[in-house]
């Protein structure tokens, strides 16, 4: 098991807000542009992949009703 610098819980304290500043600093966010427009991608799939997913439960329910009726 690794051991911190310091044994001292306020000492790893520090350790891991150190580490945490150091990390954050690294992250690059998105432009408001290119958030925009994966946005639009993501929409239009779940608008897509909804349609199908609608298109078969009918197919299916239809399909099962005339299969009932027999």
């Amino acid at each position: 098991m690794a051991q911190s610098k310091t044994g001292s819980p306020a000492g790893k304290r520090e350790n891991f807000l150190s580490g945490l500043k150091n990390e954050i600093k690294k992250i690059v966010w998105p432009t408001m542009g290119f958030a925009f427009r994966n946005s639009g991608v993501v929409l239009s799939a779940i608008v897509l992949i909804g349609s199908v997913v609608f298109l078969l439960d009918k197919a299916f329910g239809e399909l099962f009703k005339k299969f009932m009726s027999m």
